[in-house]
């Protein structure tokens, strides 16, 4: 298989995230199946618990440094819901909508 030429990585998303004392902002993301997605996301606030970023059914768990953006870059690769979230369950995080 030959290598993706370069273009294909720029031309990928950036969706900006935020951490708030209400959570995840947004919490909903509409995005495409197959097309590659760079959340950065910055976490404003010390009073959750959403200090890292999992998502469902992928092993990424990234922390979250106050006040820092930390970039994840991922590439939905079928379509349907995928939650994100803290490390405590998801109990703080939204929904990647893939079409």
């Amino acid at each position: 298989e030959p290598p993706k030429p370069a273009e294909v990585t720029a031309t990928g998303r950036v969706i900006e995230l935020e951490v708030t004392d209400e959570g995840f902002v947004p919490a909903k993301l509409q995005v495409k199946a197959n097309e590659p997605l760079t959340l950065r996301v910055t976490r404003k606030t010390d009073e959750t618990c959403a200090t890292d970023l999992l998502i469902e059914g992928t092993d990424i768990n990234v922390p979250l440094p106050l006040g820092k953006p930390a970039i994840i870059n991922w590439t939905p690769t079928r379509a349907g819901a995928v939650k994100f979230g803290c490390a405590m369950d998801k109990m703080i995080g939204g929904v990647l909508l893939v079409e």
